[in-house]
């Protein structure tokens, strides 16, 4: 099983483990703040009020045995960009790395980071999506040209399969899931039947979604 630390537990950090745990995944939370390390314990596998910009404290948690350290430090970007640093120095096998801007990110990837999210700008953008669409729930950006999308059937969709519907061949676009309540059918076949009400998960490119979300 894979385990994973945590490094600064501000909103974007408690939620990543407070998640991987429940997941069932080891999680060590860190943090300077002995309070967020209070509020988090009983949550993870372990919490530890540390100071991870120095690198014998980082030694001693056995950070480099962790298959994945993420660094969710937010306010201080000189110290996100160090810990990032440290943490492939000691040999970490990936370090997943907080991004307050895109300048922040280039830095990141320059200095090591495998991977950089952008916590607050992707869920902007998830939240200016649904506040111009009526139909779309969720979206999550694959690439700057692709995305997944999770949406209110069509209307003119309803009590059609998929195959009549001819999602595909229209709006050149992909269903990979239909949701109906509590049920989910994952690769959905050209015979689904899609009803009034299912919500539909979509991949495609972003201009094509887009002719999707307007119907």
């Amino acid at each position: 099983m894979k385990q994973f630390a945590v490094i600064g537990l501000g909103r974007f950090g408690t939620s990543m483990a407070k998640t991987l745990s429940r997941m069932g995944y080891d999680v060590l939370a860190v943090d300077h703040n002995e309070e967020k390390v209070n509020n988090i314990i009983e949550h993870v596998t372990h919490a530890v009020q540390a100071d991870a910009m120095d690198e014998q404290t980082l030694k001693s948690l056995g950070i480099r045995n962790f298959d994945v350290v993420v660094v969710a430090i937010g306010q201080d970007i000189q110290a996100n960009i160090l810990v990032t640093v440290m943490l492939k120095e000691l040999g970490v096998k990936k370090v997943v790395s907080k991004a307050v801007t895109d300048l922040h990110g280039k830095v990141l990837e320059r200095v090591g980071a495998d991977k950089v999210v952008f916590p607050e700008r992707d869920m902007g953008v998830r939240v200016a999506h649904a506040l111009v669409s009526k139909n779309i729930l969720d979206q999550i950006n694959i690439s700057p040209d692709y995305s997944i999308i999770e949406l209110i059937s069509p209307a003119e969709l309803a009590n059609k399969t998929l195959g009549q519907g001819n999602i595909r061949g229209k709006y050149g676009v992909t269903v990979l899931a239909i949701r109906r309540g509590n049920d989910v059918i994952i690769s959905p076949g050209a015979q689904h039947l899609v009803k009034e009400g299912d919500v539909l998960v979509v991949v495609g490119r972003n201009e094509k979604l887009k002719t999707l979300e307007d119907r």
